[in-house]
């Protein structure tokens, strides 16, 4: 058996779960607002959170290296200002990484909220609960299973990520190579026992992730009950 290759291995991991962290944050309200709001630009907002369903990733991809390469509207300004360049580095993958799973965060919490309703928290506006309160103590707490899932989606559809992290990020060991490039280059290297290695660990991850993501909330719906 040969080695495993364990760089692309950690870099996918620290990729996927910055990511996550930064879906959580910038998702979770987008979710709330997806939820509550009567508003007529809810179904553009959604149109855009679910574009990345559709969209292919070398799409999303290509423009991200337009956009946030040296010569872009995005990428020139931010390194005219002192930035470090975004594209082929890892803060580029981040970023291409938040857009390209961006609805597999907010939807599932975005259902969580709304499955909640007005009541409970009129309830707690009529004992006095601010917004803030209502939303930390309330909404929170009964979405959780939406949380669970979005966390667990997101993180696995990252790990998964080709073919935005290849047109952003290219193929830089120690920076960019994230496990679906190792792959891809093992393949082509005719390589196939460390392909299958690193395939096997992508199937058995994922098989995991979604294990825990039905026992805790299997185990949430044991307790609500």
């Amino acid at each position: 058996m040969p080695p495993v290759d364990w760089e692309p291995i950690a870099l996918t991991l620290k990729l996927a779960t910055v990511t996550v962290l930064v879906l959580l944050v910038i998702g979770t309200p987008i979710a709330w607002w997806l939820a509550r709001t009567q508003s007529r630009a809810r179904i553009v907002v959604e149109s855009f959170v679910a574009m990345p369903l559709v969209l292919p990733p070398t799409v999303i991809g290509f423009y991200l290296l337009f956009l946030l390469g040296p010569n872009g509207p995005i990428g020139g300004a931010w390194e005219l200002w002192g930035g470090p360049r975004l594209v082929f580095s890892f803060a580029g993958l981040v970023i291409g990484s938040v857009l390209y799973s961006l609805p597999f965060v907010v939807q599932p919490i975005q259902n969580a909220f709304m499955a909640i309703g007005d009541r409970p928290l009129e309830v707690a506006a009529t004992l006095g609960a601010s917004r803030w309160d209502r939303f930390w103590t309330v909404a929170v707490p009964m979405a959780r299973r939406g949380f669970i899932t979005a966390a667990a989606l997101g993180f696995a559809h990252t790990v998964g990520e080709f073919g935005v992290v290849l047109m952003i990020g290219g193929n830089i060991p120690n920076r960019t190579r994230v496990i679906s490039i190792a792959i891809y280059d093992s393949v082509e290297a005719l390589n196939y026992p460390q392909a299958h290695i690193l395939s096997l660990i992508m199937i058995v991850f994922s098989f995991i992730v979604f294990l825990l993501v039905y026992a805790m909330n299997r185990r949430a719906d044991v307790m609500s009950r």
